[in-house]
């Protein structure tokens, strides 16, 4: 059973009371396997925010279903829908949303800390999923006190570590250096290969998307076209360049890309 099926998703924004009607999604299908990772790219005003907004369960299609794990999101509403955010979605953030008057160690903490999980759990996942991701040594710091990289690694864990089927990544990269950004997407990569996560992941980095297993891409609300990755990440990056250009909207400057 795939861990995410979008069916005829279709979003319009204005209606009744707007003279202006703006449809971002336009029967839109998607469907995400265990353990894929998959890229979403588009130009501005493609639908890409809005499909993730979507499937996070912030927004409710005009029509359409989405199916996490087989079960329906529709109908699901208020804590019935926040319960289920909770155990079956992770999410990263551009912005990291790391709370200040929390340690890194009692953020990444926080998903298990709601499910009332034992102290005991709580300090061998978060040791766990903390050394994987290479910030045990920053663990008691607070998120002032580290590097951008660090705090997108913590939030990465945040997200990984009460094992969701789903996470949701929101432009992770965009504000990191270069340098952040390699790193975080080598951890990314490495958890879904070794960990078998599967991750959802909008972005307009040609870069960060290269180590996706799989590119959709989309425009005016509807599908484009789709790559897969082959073993020569390389030829894939340069795939994706050339999708983008023929999709044209966003130019690339592909000395930044080479980063």
């Amino acid at each position: 059973m795939p861990v995410l099926q979008a069916q005829n998703l279709t979003k319009i924004y204005g209606g009744q009371r707007s003279a202006v009607t703006v449809k971002a999604l336009d029967s839109f299908n998607l469907t995400v396997e265990k353990g894929e990772f998959v890229g979403i790219m588009g130009p501005s005003g493609s639908g890409k925010t809005t499909l993730l907004q979507l499937l996070g369960t912030i927004d409710v299609p005009t029509s359409g279903e989405i199916l996490v794990g087989g079960q329906s999101l529709a109908g699901l509403k208020g804590d019935q829908l926040a319960l289920f955010r909770r155990r079956n979605l992770g999410f990263i953030f551009q912005d990291f949303n790391l709370l200040d008057s929390l340690t890194l160690k009692e953020n990444i903490m926080v998903p298990l800390a709601l499910e009332g999980k034992p102290a005991g759990e709580l300090e061998a996942r978060t040791q766990a999923i903390a050394k994987r991701l290479g910030i045990a040594e920053v663990l008691q710091h607070y998120p002032y006190q580290v590097s951008g990289g660090q705090k997108q690694r913590a939030a990465a864990a945040r997200a990984l570590i009460h094992e969701p089927a789903l996470i949701l990544a929101d432009e992770p990269t965009g504000n990191l250096d270069s340098k952040a950004a390699r790193s975080l997407m080598e951890s990314l990569e490495r958890l879904n290969a070794e960990g078998g996560a599967t991750i959802l992941m909008v972005t307009h980095d040609p870069v960060s998307a290269s180590y996706c297993k799989r590119i959709q891409f989309i425009k005016d609300g509807r599908p484009f076209t789709e790559l897969r990755r082959g073993s020569d990440q390389a030829a894939f990056f340069h795939q994706i360049l050339d999708v983008l250009s023929a999709m044209g909207g966003e130019s690339y400057d592909l000395t930044y890309a080479r980063r």
